[in-house]
């Protein structure tokens, strides 16, 4: 295995020029350079990255707290910022914080003791203790797709970016879709209180049934916890109610899946028995029978833009904190009820790649 001076010596130049041109510590004439650099190549150097780091003092790598990696949402956002943090010559670190706040506070300390240059994290729906790590030790951050209520602090500590993809307009639209085909008695299978995502979705699930002129009901808004398991139990509550809802809107996946099996364990058929739209497209959305109408959201893009908005942090340390909305896009299949037809996407309201300085609550 060649060394680094095998590299000089093939270059004619010292080790430390050699350590210079790869690790960009000093300015190097641009002969100089591509000597070094073509030397790399025929010589097939692999540069160790624990010695650069310690040159450096950095790792040139991103932490990465998303909880649930096997849903199909987060892989996807996986995804996309492992290909963005590679375009930009860094690598992820990953762990999962599987939604416990306690548990969340240990894998970024972990991550953190790895020397990450920043972190990219899903925080849960308790995050006091993630916030205050993250400002005890100011670490670089990026809040992905659940907002935290404070971007930043005012007392001189980190400031905290956000990226997420719209929810309230979408979810609305979801609503006033159903109300579009006669339905009068719509229910939400929410997400897990406490989550910002939760939130949103109930304001836009309540602003649909209010364009659409029809009464808010609080006992057809049931929580599913953002899990299978819980929208499966809570569907089947939706379903004993004395007036049981006609359609239904499940606010991500992972919920529709446990919704779908509460209404065949009935022997309920969608979208005879109960009409059904969802958030958050999958790739196999369009093989259920009927094909599911849907809210798809740019889940790589989110992912890349969040290493986009941490690098951005990282070379500017004291800009203003920003939160970027991505529009999402919705999906026209079958089980809303819709006849059978060509697939139609259609962009739902929303600023692509919005940005706004960050003084206060996310709106």
């Amino acid at each position: 295995m060649a060394t680094m001076a095998d590299v000089a010596r093939r270059a004619g130049v010292s080790v430390a020029t050699v350590s210079h041109v790869l690790n960009d510590t000093r300015p190097v004439l641009p002969h100089t350079r591509q000597a070094v650099l073509d030397a790399v190549e025929e010589l097939g150097y692999t540069p160790n990255a624990l010695a650069r780091s310690l040159v450096t003092s950095r790792t040139r790598s991103i932490g990465l707290a998303v909880s649930a990696v096997s849903n199909p949402y987060f892989t996807e956002i996986l995804q996309g910022a492992e290909a963005a943090a590679l375009e930009h010559g860094y690598s992820l670190l990953i762990a999962d914080p599987h939604d416990d706040p306690e548990h969340e506070r240990k894998v970024v300390q972990l991550l953190h003791e790895r020397r990450v240059e920043g972190m990219i994290v899903a925080p849960s729906a308790q995050p006091r203790e993630l916030l205050a790590y993250l400002g005890r030790h100011r670490v670089p951050a990026v809040f992905l797709d659940r907002l935290v209520d404070a971007p930043g602090s005012g007392d001189g500590g980190p400031h905290f970016d956000q990226v997420c993809a719209e929810s309230t307009e979408p979810t609305a639209r979801l609503v006033t879709h159903l109300a579009g085909l006669g339905h009068r008695r719509i229910a939400l299978v929410a997400g897990r209180p406490g989550l910002s995502t939760t939130a949103e979705r109930i304001t836009g699930y309540r602003q649909g049934l209010e364009a659409s002129g029809l009464p808010y009901d609080e006992r057809i808004l049931v929580h599913g916890d953002s899990e299978s398991a819980g929208a499966e139990r809570a569907t089947a509550a939706l379903l004993s109610l004395g007036s049981r809802p006609t359609a239904l809107v499940t606010a991500n996946n992972a919920m529709t899946i446990g919704a779908l099996r509460a209404l065949r364990d009935r022997g309920l058929s969608v979208p005879d028995d109960i009409a059904l739209c969802c958030f958050d497209d999958f790739a196999w959305a369009d093989l259920f029978s009927p094909r599911l109408t849907a809210i798809a959201q740019p889940s790589r893009d989110i992912g890349a833009r969040a290493v986009q908005v941490l690098l951005d942090r990282l070379a500017e340390p004291d800009r203003a904190p920003r939160t970027e909305r991505l529009p999402c896009a919705f999906v026209h299949r079958t089980s809303c009820g819709c006849p059978d037809g060509p697939e139609q996407v259609a962009p739902t309201i929303g600023s692509k790649d919005s940005e706004r300085s960050q003084k206060g609550s996310p709106s």
